[in-house]
């Protein structure tokens, strides 16, 4: 027996690979922010495992997959978890930097990867939380 759900059979989740393609996808995204002068202080080196865990949990269960991130840490609160963070729009813009080239390398076909890209992009513009530099 599975232990993929039917909801998760037919999900963007499933369409695009489970959890193998999320996982490459944020590992991918923190490759960039470990380098990046803005984004990466806002990571704890020790916990950019953690930090990697976290995003593709969310992310997977977003996208139909499993409700481990929830089950795990709740309701995602995401404007409030990134509350304690100076988001400007330069951060922003890094961050979409980053996971763009994360997207692009997962090849997914093109209905996926805008749908993908679609709802990244309006969530990092939703964690804009300052206009200071």
């Amino acid at each position: 027996m599975s232990d993929v759900t039917s909801a998760e059979a037919t999900s963007f989740w499933h369409e695009v690979g489970g959890r193998p393609t999320f996982e490459r996808l944020v590992r991918r995204f923190y490759e960039g922010v470990r380098t990046d002068e803005v984004l990466a202080p806002m990571y704890p080196p020790e916990d950019f495992e953690g930090a990697i865990q976290r995003l593709t949990g969310f992310l997977e269960q977003y996208w139909g997959g499993p409700g481990t991130y929830s089950q795990e840490r709740g309701h995602p609160r995401l404007r409030m978890r990134h509350m304690p963070f100076k988001v400007n729009p330069d951060a922003r813009d890094r961050w979409l930097a980053h996971m763009r080239v994360a997207v692009d390398e997962l090849e997914l076909s093109p209905l996926h990867s805008e749908m993908l890209w679609g709802y990244l992009e309006r969530a990092a513009f939703a964690m804009v939380n300052t206009f200071e530099a």
